[in-house]
């Protein structure tokens, strides 16, 4: 598996990015736009929204970012995707939420790269 990351991921939260970058090529190779799965002004604007000046847990954040990124992922690309991968068949729900909090997690460190954000990771911090 790949060790690349997308701009301005760090590995603080996602280690593998290595379906991600799958799912990217496969849409290629089938014609479509990669476009909805890349971080965009877009979703820097709306996780700084949904934080405001409040402080919120990871989790919290994580899940209403999962739930954000599923609706731009193409369920069936990301199951095969997943299978060439991982080497296993899912069904294609999973795989679409999988891809998800990996997009979740992209932002966050994203975010946290530029300064948007501050991420306190506790077990990271020992």
């Amino acid at each position: 598996m790949s060790s690349d990351k997308p701009f301005f991921a760090t590995g603080e939260i996602i280690s593998d990015y290595s379906l991600l970058k799958k799912y990217w090529e496969l849409l290629k190779l089938k014609g479509k736009s990669v476009e909805p799965v890349l971080l965009s002004r877009d979703d820097f604007d709306y996780i700084k929204r949904l934080i405001g000046r409040r402080r919120i847990r990871l989790d919290e954040i994580y899940g209403e970012l999962i739930d954000y990124f599923a609706e731009r992922i193409d369920p069936d690309i990301a199951a095969e995707a997943y299978e060439k991968v991982y080497g296993v068949r899912v069904d294609p729900e999973t795989a679409r939420r999988k891809l998800a909090e990996i997009m979740a997690g992209w932002l966050l460190e994203a975010s946290s790269f530029l300064g948007d954000i501050k991420i306190d990771i506790p077990w990271k911090n020992k």
